[in-house]
């Protein structure tokens, strides 16, 4: 291939994807093919004119940087064109239906975003004297008393980052009340339906972690959890509605053994979606609980920053949540931010992170809440539960359900790659999936179920969406059962072609190295990423 005395150089033709003749750019009308942004830019040139620098001393010391530092050069246009079109080819939410299981994946409502961008909210500064900010301090304690509310708990930690960083809040107040009564337990139970993050976090703060089995059912099997329970079980981690889409009716009764034993019961609160409005944990016998705001309140996956997800705790608890947390004293907020001897935040097992929490994340949460009311929150989980039962009912024909027979699910439905011809797997309907236009499931999770298809609507999907993501379904799952081989093949469509996604995953190349130029020695390549 010739390249250009400007650089450029037309895409080989294969490059995009898919079937037809192929073009000189590569491009397929609307379809971009985009090369890297070592090829389109030279590091020899920048998009801006800069004085040359005098040498100085720059306080840096040996940190200074002693190479070129290879970042290609670019004008305004080839950059904002090059962001953009690389944007055309991603998924998002507001393209179309998002089916990921056990991630509640649904629309971010734009009043959330207008509220979130508001002067007083947006620019606000986490060191602002407390009685400048006293309506921010009053919309964290609002988010934290409808969290409160709904889930029936005694109090809240609003500064945790995230599910799992929730996760960590929750079993450090565990952990703090066992030392403050002198029980040094060593063992957290998760049961095979619990979220991965569970065990993984238990490890963290240094429990020993120790599965309990799952029922033909796909709940916790009650007896060999009670079998289990002793006087070295710190916790057991719940996740309710669990990760097979089902709801834990034993609840209750896991509850009472596990307090009656010594422990304490953390409930992992990521699918809170399914039950919002409808049942309050703490009614349950939870000790605590994570809640993803950026599942059940709508704010976007990271909302510009960090996620959010703040933990209630139940009596038991509050007194070992940690700071700093809002409180209203004498008419005012005020951040608490030390221990205070004889208050009710004399427990507490310290601080998390440095400030207090996600603003974005609480605005738009507040937002979420007010605008539905108490009513249109508990309509969010009847629909979800509505819509995910609509896809298990239209699909059980064509796909392996393998709880369908114990019920109703909840907020997902859950299927399996049995009755595929042989040599057909998940990974064959996700990648045909793409072909299709949406987003492939969650697969292979949860490990209980074999080759796993877990698939959540959510409740903002219309049926209209929903019969479109069921036909396209149904059809794969139909090819796949009569082992047609073009499913092999896919995705066509897609500006890449199916990819090694093991290899990129244990041998991905980081780094860039220009290709030799046509007519020169062979055996350089462009190194831009595994498989």
């Amino acid at each position: 291939m010739t390249i250009n005395p400007s650089g450029w150089r037309p895409a080989a033709p294969s490059a995009a994807g898919g079937e037809g003749a192929a073009t000189f750019t590569g491009n397929r009308a609307l379809m971009l093919e985009e090369a890297l942004i070592f090829e389109i830019g030279d590091t020899e040139t920048t998009g801006v004119d800069f004085d040359v620098l005098r040498a100085g001393n720059t306080r840096l010391g040996g940190l200074a940087r002693s190479a070129p530092i290879g970042l290609p050069g670019l004008s305004e246009p080839q950059a904002v064109r090059h962001y953009t079109r690389l944007s055309r080819q991603n998924y998002a939410i507001d393209l179309g239906l998002f089916p990921l299981g056990s991630c509640t994946m649904k629309h971010n409502p734009r009043l959330n975003e207008k509220v979130a961008r508001m002067p007083g909210f947006a620019d606000i500064h986490p060191l602002q004297p407390v009685d400048t900010v006293q309506g921010a301090l009053e919309l964290i304690d609002l988010v934290g008393h409808w969290l409160v509310t709904l889930t029936g708990m005694q109090a809240v930690a609003m500064s945790p980052k995230a599910g799992a960083h929730g996760e960590l809040c929750g079993l450090l107040a565990i952990r703090a009340a066992l030392e403050a009564r002198g029980d040094a337990r060593q063992v957290v139970l998760v049961p095979e339906s619990a979220h991965g993050t569970n065990p993984a976090t238990a490890a963290f703060c240094g429990y020993r972690v120790e599965n309990i089995p799952a029922t033909a059912a796909g709940r916790v099997d009650l007896d060999a959890l009670k079998a289990r329970l002793g006087p070295d079980v710190a916790a057991v981690m719940i996740t309710n509605p669990n990760t097979c889409g089902l709801f834990e009716p034993e609840m209750s009764a896991i509850s009472e053994a596990v307090h009656a034993a010594g422990g304490l019961v953390y409930c992992d609160g990521a699918n809170f979606n399914a039950i919002v409005g409808r049942v309050r944990p703490g009614d349950l016998g939870i000790d605590a609980m994570h809640i993803n705001l950026h599942k059940t309140f709508s704010t976007p996956h990271g909302g510009g920053g960090p996620g959010s997800g703040p933990v209630v705790l139940s009596a038991a608890l509050a007194p070992f949540a940690p700071l700093p947390f809002v409180e209203k004293q004498d008419g005012r907020f005020v951040l608490v931010e030390e221990e205070t001897a004889g208050e009710h935040h004399a427990q507490s097992f310290g601080r998390m992170v440095a400030f207090h929490g996600q603003m974005g994340m609480f605005t738009r949460a507040a937002a979420y809440m007010l605008s539905h009311g108490a009513d249109g929150l508990r309509q969010v989980a009847e629909d979800s539960v509505l819509n995910a039962n609509y896809v298990l009912r239209a699909l059980e024909d064509v796909l392996d359900a393998p709880f369908a027979k114990s019920g109703p699910c909840m907020h997902e439905a859950i299927f399996s790659d049995r009755g595929f011809a042989d040599g057909f797997s998940t990974i064959d309907v996700a990648k045909a999936l793409i072909d299709e236009g949406f987003h492939p499931m969650t697969m292979y999770f949860p490990l209980v179920v074999h080759g796993a298809m877990l698939v959540e609507p959510t409740e903002t999907e219309s049926r209209a969406t929903l019969d479109q993501f069921i036909g396209a379904l149904r059809s794969i799952a139909e090819r796949a059962r009569a082992g047609d081989q073009e499913l092999k093949a896919a995705p066509i469509y897609a500006p890449r072609r199916r990819l090694d996604e093991t290899l990129a995953a244990r041998k991905p190349i980081l780094g860039y190295k220009n290709p030799v130029p046509d007519g020169a020695e062979s055996g350089a390549s462009a190194e831009v990423g595994g498989g």
